[in-house]
């Protein structure tokens, strides 16, 4: 099955200091990719350089075929993103929000109506509409900020820390909606949350000092140590102590 994302060779250095090392890998239609790693180990500039928000020291990045710099509006079309932080304008509700960026995605009249209604529903965020952003608990801004990424139906997520600030249940419902997108989408989620990617991903690398160490399904990963827990797996891992194939 062609790859509906493909990164090859990515390298982004500041300065002397190299974020991120020469990382490749595709995600196919169908696939939920877990990227791993501990606290500035590169996930996240590694994701805003597939999002075309960040420009690659080297190597290319490509979205449904498009790159992201060279084709970038393309490629962007076919892309929900949610950074880290959710950024949004915190004056306007959440109703308003979601309009506005469907107006910026071209859409207009009944059809910007309909795609607003299916990214609220979709995000349970209906109690919430007509509330200015800033005024919304973490959780709640972090559904706006999944809502604007899932408002065009895009065949590509990239999802960093989708359940940060969600309660239990928010977290189950969005593990749930991630579940049942998925057959149709290629969904990368970089979480720090070992749980949510054996809940929901059907593989997972691991990233540390910028290079991935272990591309493998979370079932794959968890039987590399005598305990069977992908969360010791990934500590010896990201401690560049050997484990077994």
């Amino acid at each position: 099955m062609a790859a509906l994302i493909e990164i090859a060779g990515l390298t982004k250095r500041f300065g002397a200091f190299t974020a991120v090392d020469d990382v490749s890998f595709s995600v196919a239609r169908g696939e939920v990719l877990g990227f791993l790693g501990p606290n500035g180990a590169g996930k996240s500039t590694t994701m805003r350089m597939l999002a075309g928000f960040m420009t690659p020291t080297a190597g290319t990045a490509r979205i449904c075929g498009h790159d992201v710099q060279e084709d970038a509006i393309a490629a962007r079309r076919a892309l929900g993103f949610l950074p880290e932080g959710a950024p949004t304008y915190p004056e306007m509700t959440v109703e308003g929000f979601l309009r506005f960026v469907a107006r910026v995605r071209g859409y207009g009249g009944a059809d910007l109506a309909a795609r607003v209604e299916h990214a609220i529903g979709l995000t349970t965020l209906a109690g919430v509409r007509l509330q200015p952003v800033e005024t919304l608990s973490k959780g709640f801004k972090r559904r706006v900020g999944l809502a604007q990424a899932l408002l065009h139906d895009p065949p590509v997520l990239v999802l960093d820390e989708p359940t940060d600030g969600l309660d239990p249940n928010q977290k189950h419902e969005v593990r749930t909606l991630i579940a049942r997108m998925a057959p149709e989408k290629a969904i990368v989620i970089s979480t720090h949350i070992l749980e949510e990617v054996e809940a929901v991903c059907t593989r997972a690398i691991i990233i540390a000092r910028g290079r991935v160490v272990a591309d493998a399904t979370p079932a794959e990963l968890a039987r590399r140590h005598p305990s069977g827990r992908l969360e010791q797996v990934f500590r010896e891992i990201t401690a560049d102590r050997p484990l077994a194939a």
